[in-house]
This record gives C-alpha cells, sequence and structure tokens, in this order.
C-alpha cells in the first residue's frame, strides 16, 4: 500500500492539511468525518524507517512519555493520532516537559546502544553495543558521519583532524555517566500538546545514552526554553558545568544536517566554530591552522 491509498482509505471525503516542522518527511493532517489523524510518509524511505519510529514511541510511552497512538504502520507511511501543535510559548508548558523528560532519563540502560540499529532522519544510527560512553558517542555518533557522502564532500582534512582530537578527548569535556534511555531527537519542534494542553513527544530515535545529548539538542536550538531546564533541574540536578558541554554534544546533529543536506543552515560554519579549540596549531605560533 503507498501514500495515496492510505489516504483513500482514511476517507474519500477527508481534508488534508499540510503540515511543517520535519525536515525529512511529509506530514499530513488528515481530518476525516470520524477522526483526524496525522499520515506520514517519505518517498523510497529505508527499510524499517516507520517501524522503529513507531517502536520508539512505544518504548517512550511504556516509560511516561505521552507520545501519539500509532494508527498504522507500512513501508513508507505511518498513521498517527493527531495532536496540536503547541498552546503558546508558556512556563507551564515547558515545566511539564521538563519534567517529563527527566523522568525519562532516569530510566538506566544496561549498556550504551540498541538492541539494533535506528534512523536520524534517513540514516542510519548506528547504536552497536558498548561499555565505554565515551567511545559510544564518538565511534556511533560522531565519526559516523565522516563517511557519509554529503559530509565528505564539505569538510576538510583540518576538519577531520579536529574532530577527531574533540573525540579523544572527550573524556575531558563530557563526565563519565551512566546511560539512560533518550529521547535522541528532542528539538522543540517534536514537542507537540494534547488536547488539555500537556506536552506529548514525536519523531523519537531512540538510544541508551547519556542524557546531555538529549538536553544539547533543545539548549542549542534557536528556540531554547528557559523553563524546561529549570523544571528539569528540579527533577534531575545538573552540574554548574553543563551549558559548557552543550555546543560539543550538539555536534551530533550538525554532523547529522551536514551529511542529509550539506552546508546549508550555517552548519559547517557552526562545526567548525565548536572545532575551534581541537585545530592543530603550527610549532612556534599561537594562530589556528587555516582550512584554506
Amino acid at each position: 500500500m503507498n501514500a495515496r491509498e492510505v489516504l483513500s482509505r482514511l476517507g474519500r471525503n477527508a481534508e488534508v492539511v499540510p503540515l511543517t516542522g520535519g525536515v525529512v518527511n511529509t506530514v499530513r493532517l488528515v481530518r476525516g468525518p470520524d477522526r483526524h489523524v496525522v499520515l506520514k510518509t517519505t518517498e523510497d524511505a529505508p527499510p524499517s524507517l516507520f517501524e522503529v519510529e513507531a517502536e520508539g514511541l512505544g518504548v517512550l510511552r511504556q516509560h511516561g512519555l505521552r507520545t501519539p497512538e500509532v494508527l498504522d504502520v507500512g513501508a513508507d507511511w505511518l498513521v498517527l493520532e493527531a495532536l496540536t501543535p503547541r498552546p503558546g510559548e508558556t512556563d507551564a508548558f515547558w515545566e511539564s516537559a521538563g519534567r517529563a523528560i527527566a523522568a525519562l532519563h532516569d530510566v538506566r540502560g544496561p549498556r550504551f546502544g540498541w538492541d539494533h540499529d535506528g534512523w536520524l532522519g534517513v540514516l542510519p544510527q548506528r547504536n552497536a553495543w558498548h561499555d565505554d560512553g565515551h567511545a559510544f558517542f564518538a565511534e556511533q555518533r560522531l565519526l559516523r558521519y565522516l563517511d557519509e557522502p554529503k559530509t565528505d564532500a564539505v569538510l576538510t582534512a583540518a576538519d577531520r583532524e579536529a574532530l577527531e582530537r574533540l573525540c579523544a578527548r572527550l573524556p575531558e569535556i563530557v563526565p563519565a555517566a551512566p546511560p539512560s534511555l533518550t529521547h535522541g531527537d528532542l528539538w522543540h519542534n517534536n514537542v507537540v500538546s494534547t488536547e488539555a494542553g500537556e506536552p506529548a513527544f514525536i519523531d523519537p530515535a531512540v538510544s541508551w545514552t547519556w542524557p546531555d545529548v538529549d538536553l544539547s539538542m533543545m539548549f542549542c536550538g534557536t528556540d531554547s526554553p528557559a523553563r524546561f531546564f529549570d523544571a528539569y533541574h528540579e527533577v534531575r540536578p545538573l552540574d554548574r558545568d553543563w551549558r559548557d558541554r552543550m555546543p560539543v554534544l550538539n555536534l551530533r546533529e550538525v554532523l547529522s544536517t551536514l551529511a542529509h543536506e550539506g552546508d546549508r543552515w550555517g552548519a559547517l560554519d557552526h562545526l567548525r566554530e565548536v572545532l575551534r579549540p581541537f585545530r592543530r596549531v603550527p610549532t612556534g605560533s599561537s594562530g589556528v591552522v587555516s582550512d584554506d
């Protein structure tokens, strides 16, 4: 069954409204006579893309997060319970979201990784098991993007060396922490609302990893909600240096952007700014190596 057939099955008289916010998928609100649903489709979807997303939504729901109910799933489409956009940027909404994610992060995992690979966008999220969180993050969340064609096309040798040097120094930057259950794609557009105005969470890329990886996506976004972090801190206290490591942890998202879209949204400039302290300095020079 393809997306056209799914739409037909949802009702000939249904009103179809395009939704915005995503980068990879086509998302539509389908208003039928009996119910409203959200239909997600992706042309040439990788095998298991939506099955894995449906599984991730179920895992998060089992551990206390509100997620949309999965109504149907196929190879290149997913039908979900229709939720609503956020009802304004209210403190109460973001406080509730912060507490919910803090509770999720209290769920401890056996090791870093997951029992199978997943997807971040339409590229594989590699989840091979690791006992060492720093090695896991370096190998499966950062360096894994170096061989993607669109990343390879824009990175210089100096960029690669700086990223490898950063990875070698991760134990100095990120305190050791046990693996927790993470949403995996926690930017502000993946927090929506129920009819009652409570936060619900969509588009997961679940794994057992550092909670700070989730926080970095929310913190480094353009609409970072301060009350989210205040409420999170009340449940799971954050150390005084947590903000300092957010740009480094968010490099996973920056590299994913480069791998999906090439140098868009200023991603390459941002990557190079974060990598600046890790560039090789020539002997006798106080400057940084140029990319020229």
